[in-house]
């Protein structure tokens, strides 16, 4: 439990996805723990990824506060209504579902690997929601704005019902959905997600610990190793690549993909 948790908060905290698309299927494929018990622990650990990663990067200026409260608002919203629906679903359709999520998220991030949404001119104004950080891939001060707000809001939405769902934290789905279509620099939006996260599995993680299904001595050791791996993600993100970072990000999300779909078909 405690190592899967530092697999799966380094892989996390570096992507900014919260670490729930790695330690479920670890729980569940791994470990042979049922996918709500798999969930609900996860949840929890998304909890603590969000609360070190926030902490790390809060002086960086990457996370994007004002539009990441607006977002909250549909996120929340889903959360409370996937953790009452994951309760009548089946475990097979849930890791079906799973594969299905994650696997079309690897190919859009596949698809952007090679496009960045900065503005290289510090001088232009953002908007009232975009933003401005000092960029390692470029060396310097860069601009970015947000477009397709209707869009990010019912993302957000779908995301949250999606993290109570399936345990993943709903990052998975904003970080390749912000960057893609809404103009946010992948740095930005993995911390502006990992700040979401945080409140997102709340939500979710109250309701399957009210159903019976949060183990605490299991979920205790995987926030323990989360914290770790998170603190570590924190560390070495600065000095890898962004194109590197979302290859990794379309790599391990492929291999989950197959992984539990087909767990889903047995």
């Amino acid at each position: 439990m405690f190592a899967a948790g530092a697999a799966a908060g380094a892989l996390g905290a570096l992507l900014g996805i919260g670490g729930g698309v790695f330690l479920v299927p670890l729980l569940n494929l791994v470990l042979g723990l049922p996918i709500g018990v798999a969930a609900a622990i996860s949840l929890a650990t998304v909890i603590a990824t969000s609360s070190t990663v926030t902490a790390g990067k809060a002086g960086r200026h990457l996370m994007n506060f004002r539009f990441g409260m607006v977002l909250e608002v549909a996120t929340a919203a889903g959360s409370v209504l996937g953790g009452l629906t994951a309760q009548l679903v089946a475990q097979a359709t849930l890791q079906k579902l799973f594969g299905l999520v994650t696997g079309a998220v690897a190919l859009i991030t596949l698809a952007r690997s090679g496009r960045r949404n900065v503005i290289r001119d510090p001088g232009v104004d953002p908007g009232a929601l975009g933003g401005s950080f000092f960029d390692e891939d470029c060396g310097e001060m860069v601009v970015y704005r947000i477009r397709r707000l209707p869009l990010a809001l019912g993302a957000s939405f779908v995301a949250g019902n999606v993290s109570s769902l399936l345990g993943i934290g709903g990052g998975v789905i904003k970080v390749p959905v912000l960057n893609t279509w809404c103009g946010m620099p992948l740095r930005a939006a993995a911390a502006t997600s990992a700040f979401m996260i945080g409140v997102t599995a709340t939500g979710g993680a109250i309701i399957y610990f009210l159903h019976g299904q949060m183990l605490p001595a299991a979920a205790a050791a995987s926030i323990l190793g989360v914290q770790l791996g998170s603190w570590a993600g924190v560390r070495a993100s600065p000095s890898v690549p962004v194109r590197s970072l979302k290859l990794l990000l379309a790599g391990v999300l492929a291999v989950v993909a197959v992984s539990m779909f087909a767990r889903g078909l047995r």
